[in-house]
């Protein structure tokens, strides 16, 4: 993607009507300035789309060696384990990551990607927060920065991806479920603003349909990509006049919430009722019982943003193919046993 050129202060001091230094003034804060006067600064400032660069103001550096790493939910293990692959990465290349977490929060991300542009970061690593808009970045990319999404995409852009096949990996979970005899499905966790979760849903979909899984037999139960949102779901599904005995959930907290609430009404995970996740974190092995999941390799992800990150980055480029990241499915004891072997259904 080609950059158009960067504002200069030349060019917001043409735009509000006032001299340069006013701008220098209005850029580092001063009092010394009126209120009318600076509000009409900042608002040619967005006009013109400038960045101020704190870094090189304070010490003009011919390059920078930090690069921002910008998390949606570091509390979720998926996204820890794929920060220490990026980091991993960085390190052997003698560059500094700044790691941020956004918690789910567009506005706080939007001020961390401010505050990062700001210090004159190299390039940006971002799983974006729920409730991102499209537009969210473009003033990035107009600034011809470097940046990469890691597992969500936006609609509509053109910046490149790092992901698994949420699509192979739903319906191959999904599979597996219906291949030990459940006829009852459930896809538990994620919202419709998340192209990642119309990815999984679909997949899990295409698997009902192409089984012999009839719609009616399928449950959807958004809600929170988290253990609270798993044990939400599993209260809702249990609730219906006909439950169904088995669900993938949306990532391994989901699971871990729905084999958590499993336990609270006397069910067994994998006995009573069949849990699915997706990510395969390392507590999934560890679980009891231990969780089948889809993994994705989460570390090997976050090594593959890195690498394309410097790539850009030495090519002086925003351009970047997507990488879709292949998916198998881990099969342990969350399923439980074959159902076809003349086992009831489970409430």
């Amino acid at each position: 993607m080609a950059s158009r050129p960067k504002a200069t202060i030349l060019d917001i001091a043409r735009e509000a009507g006032v001299s340069k230094s006013t701008v220098s003034l209005v850029l580092q804060g001063s009092g010394l300035i009126r209120p009318e006067t600076a509000l009409k600064v900042r608002k040619a400032i967005e006009d013109v789309g400038y960045v101020y660069n704190r870094g090189a103001a304070n010490l003009r550096k011919a390059h920078s060696n930090v690069i921002g790493m910008v998390i949606n939910d570091l509390t979720n293990p998926f996204f820890a384990e794929m920060a220490v692959g990026m980091e991993r990465v960085f390190q052997s290349a003698g560059i500094v990551p700044f790691i941020a977490n956004t918690a789910e929060n567009p506005v706080r991300q939007e001020e961390v990607l401010k505050s990062l542009m700001e210090q004159g970061v190299a390039g940006l690593i971002v799983s974006p927060a729920r409730g991102t808009t499209p537009g969210a970045f473009r003033r990035i990319e107009m600034a011809g920065l470097p940046i990469v999404f890691t597992m969500r995409r936006l609609p509509e852009s053109r910046i490149p991806v790092i992901a698994p096949d949420n699509h192979r990996g739903a319906w191959l979970a999904t599979a597996h479920l219906i291949g030990k005899g459940h006829r009852r499905l459930a896809f538990f966790g994620g919202s419709s603003d998340l192209v990642v979760y119309h990815e999984r849903l679909g997949g899990f979909r295409e698997a009902c349909e192409g089984l012999g899984i009839a719609k009616r037999d399928t449950l959807v139960v958004e809600g929170e990509t988290s253990r609270k949102g798993g044990i939400a779901c599993l209260e809702t599904a249990l609730a219906m006049a006909e439950p169904p005995t088995a669900a993938l959930c949306f990532n391994d907290a989901v699971a871990f919430g729905v084999m958590l609430a499993l336990r609270k009404r006397g069910l067994e995970p994998g006995a009573d009722f069949a849990v699915v996740g997706f990510d395969d974190v390392i507590e999934a092995q560890h679980y009891m019982p231990a969780l089948t999941s889809v993994a994705v390799d989460s570390a090997g992800l976050g090594e593959r943003a890195a690498h394309v990150m410097l790539k850009m980055i030495q090519s002086r480029t925003t351009r970047a193919e997507d990488h879709i990241g292949a998916v198998n499915l881990v099969v342990r004891d969350s399923c439980g046993p074959d159902r076809r072997a003349g086992m009831g259904d489970a409430a």
